[in-house]
């Protein structure tokens, strides 16, 4: 196919996709990683189809796309699926520029629907955009590498309050254990005990393919598994990814019979991350209550909805509401 100056190929085998990524793929943050993706492609196992625009014989772009068959349309690779959108954050589109990023798009061979788009993924260079989710960031050295100088950036009030919760919680005994590997399923049964059918990891094929994602990272030294017992007792374990100076938050289980556990291993996230001269700290999509008021920094991530298939009734690709 070709459109304009673009020459469009599609693929659909699993291993030359898993080429096209490494090739083409720019590696910015561990959701970049084939290897990370691979986790859930595994799992899900659903057809990917690839497509890649080249111009004059060279690569200008690719869209990597994932047929969803109970959803009915295409997302972005490699389609997990968790409460009805994906997970996996920063997703992209390649390109040499917006011509190509918009020819990819004109190619889509079916309805597609495209979460957590960074904006220079979009076709437009980044003009009017729909905002899909927020992530929320925490920049070590914007403190001096310093949990106190960031800590002083809450209200006075705010720090004796939170002072007088960590008291409480002292008074339980405070231990903290890292890189404990045998605490990842706690964590799984942790989530799931709260949140129940809500849980990512209610559904095998979620769990399955995190289950996956922690020993591959630890198989590369890359998991951090941080965990907080009260009175002896595991009451929260969160596990993170650590990769090109950036430490990527990705999952936690707390036990409810601990308020304020939570806050507890945040604050040792954000700790340990100044300690470690981390440049960047993830903590993903979704407020939860706390993330602003923790004073992280927000990054909107963007969406593309294309409702019909590519070239019925002249439709081009658009944002929308999905």
């Amino acid at each position: 196919m070709s459109i304009g100056d673009f020459r469009i190929r599609t693929c659909t085998d699993p291993d030359e996709c898993g080429m096209i990524w490494r090739a083409l793929w720019p590696r910015q943050c561990l959701f970049d990683l084939w290897e990370v993706r691979e986790c859930f492609s595994l799992s899900f196992n659903r057809p990917p189809v690839f497509l890649t625009a080249e111009r004059n014989g060279a690569a200008a772009g690719m869209l990597a796309l994932s047929w969803i068959d109970e959803k009915q349309y295409f997302g972005h690779f490699p389609g997990e699926i968790w409460q009805g959108k994906t997970w996996l954050e920063q997703n992209k589109i390649p390109a040499a520029g917006p011509g190509a990023a918009q020819a990819l798009l004109d190619a889509v061979p079916g309805v597609t629907f495209l979460r957590y788009l960074t904006r220079e993924s979009l076709p437009d260079g980044g003009g009017p955009a729909v905002p899909d989710e927020t992530g929320y960031l925490f920049f070590p050295p914007e403190h001096e590498y310093s949990f106190d100088n960031y800590f002083k950036t809450f209200p006075g009030k705010s720090r004796k309050q939170l002072g007088r919760e960590r008291a409480r919680l002292e008074a339980l005994g405070i231990e903290y254990r890292f890189n404990h590997f045998p605490d990842v399923p706690k964590l799984f049964e942790l989530n799931h005990n709260v949140f129940g059918e809500k849980s990512y990891f209610h559904d095998p094929r979620f769990l399955g393919g995190f289950e996956r994602l922690a020993s591959r990272l630890d198989g590369r030294s890359a998991l951090r598994v941080t965990t907080v017992l009260l009175g002896g007792r595991v009451a929260a374990v969160d596990i993170g990814g650590v990769w090109n100076s950036t430490y990527t938050v990705l999952a936690g289980g707390t036990d409810p019979e601990f308020p304020g556990v939570a806050k507890l291993i945040n604050f040792q996230h954000l700790k340990w991350a100044c300690e470690s001269r981390m440049q960047t700290v993830d903590f993903l999509c979704g407020d939860f209550g706390w993330k602003e008021r923790f004073h992280l920094t927000p990054r909107p991530l963007y969406k593309i909805h294309l409702p019909h298939p590519a070239g019925e009734n002249g439709s081009k690709a658009r944002t929308a509401n999905g």
